[in-house]
């Protein structure tokens, strides 16, 4: 294994790229860790936490049993979605992590949300975030959630905490099983205009009561037809230069969304996350950036439900 090589730009910018080869490494994920030490990580502590954050997110967290992890989101009032929470409850305190600088805005919001309840929330920049794989058993000791990258876990490890017994893999590989998967990362896979529907109501759950920017997921998912749906592309290959996120997707000289997540998955070659428009024939070839790409459909274009299982 050799040195490893950073990220020197993009939002994973100073994260380890890869260490070997990185299709190898991608093939050995199961068995690998990854850094991921550039999220922020979070704490909701007290004992109306719980009840509380169901008044705020978009998922169900009355009486979540310790153990479980969820993601949820915080919504604008006009249903966009703004953050993310992916955490697991100890029975003491909610763990989180959001994505790379956008815990200081997150954590100054639900501090101001507290008003009278009994909740304290803290961040954590003495915590890191690292992934392993399905073969890597969680040490003791320290807060570990189920991931839903390749059936892998989710640690939040002390600065000072070695690092796992495993090989290490770099975020090349961990973005190729995550486009896989059809995971969407909020801020890079979606924009300020996003609403659940259009991503498959991730961390979205419809049998709840009233929070911020409910109505608009609501009336989408009574009416149907999201403005967007959350896709997967599969990329031609053949060229040596691969589109970057925020590149035109365009059918027949018309845009028709923006490319999102890019990675070369070892099994399926390049791939990509991206938002179309509903309307967009989803047998139509794309082309982004002068390079082809088919379509596999991810978010029913009628309702905004996932129909691809998160694997």
């Amino acid at each position: 294994m050799g040195a490893p090589v950073l990220l020197t730009e993009g939002p994973d910018a100073g994260l380890v790229s890869h260490l070997d080869n990185p299709n190898l490494e991608q093939r050995r994920i199961d068995s690998s860790w990854v850094g991921l030490g550039n999220r922020d990580i979070l704490s909701v502590s007290g004992p109306d936490r719980l009840v509380w954050l169901h008044s705020l997110t978009t998922q169900f967290l009355e009486g979540l049993e310790p153990g479980r992890a969820i993601t949820a989101l915080v919504l604008s009032p006009t249903g966009h979605v703004e953050h993310l929470l992916r955490g697991v409850d100890d029975g003491k305190t909610f763990w989180a992590w959001t994505d790379a600088g956008r815990g200081p805005a997150l954590v100054g919001w639900l501090d101001s949300m507290r008003f009278m309840m009994r909740v304290e929330v803290l961040a954590h920049p003495e915590l890191r975030l690292v992934w392993t794989g399905r073969d890597v058993p969680p040490p003791d000791g320290v807060v570990s959630m189920d991931s839903e990258v390749a059936g892998g876990h989710e640690l939040l490890l002390p600065d000072d905490a070695g690092d796992p017994r495993a090989p290490q893999a770099g975020v090349r590989a961990w973005e190729a099983s995550r486009i896989e998967a059809g995971v969407p990362r909020i801020g890079l896979d979606t924009d300020e205009r996003t609403i659940p529907n259009e991503i498959g109501l991730y961390g979205t759950h419809l049998d709840k009561g009233c929070y911020r920017g409910q109505e608009t997921v609501a009336r989408v998912h009574t009416m149907g037809r999201p403005p967007r749906r959350l896709t997967r592309l599969t990329l031609d290959g053949s060229g040596t230069e691969l589109p970057e996120p925020g590149a035109e997707i365009t059918l027949e000289g018309r845009r028709v969304g923006v490319l999102g997540s890019v990675a070369v998955h070892h099994e399926d070659g390049p791939i990509a996350l991206c938002l179309l428009r509903r309307s967009t024939d989803p047998e139509a070839t794309l082309d982004v950036a002068g390079v082809t790409a088919g379509q596999e459909i991810l978010v029913d274009p009628q309702v905004g439900l996932h129909v691809r299982p998160i694997l």
